[in-house]
């Protein structure tokens, strides 16, 4: 008995020692260096105290213009790296926060997660680096912020760009609800192998490299730590977040010059094992989605860059990063 249960605790270890690139990661990453030196910001919300954490970036050559760079629900600050060196090349200051669930910041035990409360939380951040205007850029989830930011905030947001976001179509219409125990039971079978084929067919196109390999790795390290647990419960509170609180209907809403990066081979869309294949053929179309969304944006832009996935700025940075330099500074 004592046999079984020693192998029963030792399982997960022993299934990552089959892949020796696996570093084992605790859950707020503290055994993870990002590129860029890291500060935390104090916050209390919901009666809890928490930290977020972020990089904060100011070129020699600084143009006094800001840019926010928001990570998606898979991801956290530190993939922005590239993006990161090519804006301070530009002059650009960028602030890349990881929002709190993610990354370094604060893992929950309980949070009530809106894009609204993110939102705020960000704009506490700015406020706090004394910051009046930025360009919100977001990726896939942080698509989703950025919006949201963009319609609470316009004052304080100077463009809006939006690379490959997630929302661009209402999933609870198709998709049948799943409450958040079921999400957190699917998070906690997570390891490298369902990442890696996640993002394969969903990402990739069954394409893979070790610069993808690099991320499938950060995410799958922190499975292996005991409070892992933790980033599973946050992870299936995001799930409802964004099931629940779409932001396409106010597209129509936003104020300021917006910017469309679609890769247009992607297929993200959350749900889709819930679905018949007949319905999972109509999500995630975003050859589609990136020209619905550009005509649904008031004063928007698309830049459309094809044979490219949900990650523009890992698979096919020069095409992401040439035009939305050229947007940054018009």
């Amino acid at each position: 008995m004592k046999i079984a249960k020693l192998l029963l605790f030792l399982f997960p270890f022993l299934v990552f020692a089959q892949d020796a690139n696996i570093k084992p990661l605790d859950i707020n990453l503290t055994n993870y260096e990002y590129p860029y030196p890291v500060q935390f910001l104090e916050l209390t919300s919901q009666r809890q105290y928490m930290q977020m954490f972020y990089m904060d970036v100011t070129p020699e050559n600084y143009n006094n213009k800001n840019v926010v760079l928001l990570h998606g629900k898979n991801f956290n600050g530190a993939y922005w790296e590239t993006t990161i060196k090519a804006l301070n090349a530009a002059g650009f200051r960028v602030i890349v926060p990881d929002q709190i669930g993610f990354g370094k910041s604060s893992k929950p035990d309980n949070f009530q997660y809106t894009f609204q409360q993110l939102a705020e939380n960000t704009k506490k951040l700015l406020d706090h680096l004394g910051i009046g205007k930025a360009t919100i850029l977001g990726h896939s989830m942080g698509g989703m912020l950025a919006t949201r930011f963009a319609l609470m905030y316009p004052e304080m947001t100077e463009k809006l760009v939006l690379e490959n976001p997630i929302g661009l179509e209402d999933w609870k219409l198709v998709v049948p609800y799943k409450p958040v125990d079921w999400w957190y039971e699917s998070e906690l079978k997570q390891n490298f192998q369902t990442i890696k084929n996640y993002q394969m067919a969903n990402y990739y196109n069954g394409k893979w490299n070790a610069n993808y390999q690099k991320w499938a790795e950060l995410s799958a390290g922190w499975t292996t730590d005991p409070e892992y647990e933790k980033v599973a419960w946050n992870s299936a509170l995001l799930y409802e977040m964004i099931f629940t609180q779409p932001v396409l209907y106010e597209f129509k809403n936003l104020q300021v010059p917006t910017l469309l990066i679609i890769g247009t081979r992607d297929k993200t869309a959350l749900g889709k094992p819930l679905v018949s294949e007949d319905i999972q053929a109509t999500m995630g179309n975003y050859a589609e989605l990136g020209k619905r969304t550009q005509k649904a944006i008031p004063n928007s832009k698309l830049v459309e860059i094809p044979n490219t996935g949900h990650l523009p700025h890992i698979e096919s940075f020069d095409q992401f990063i040439k035009p939305l330099i050229v947007f940054l500074k018009e």
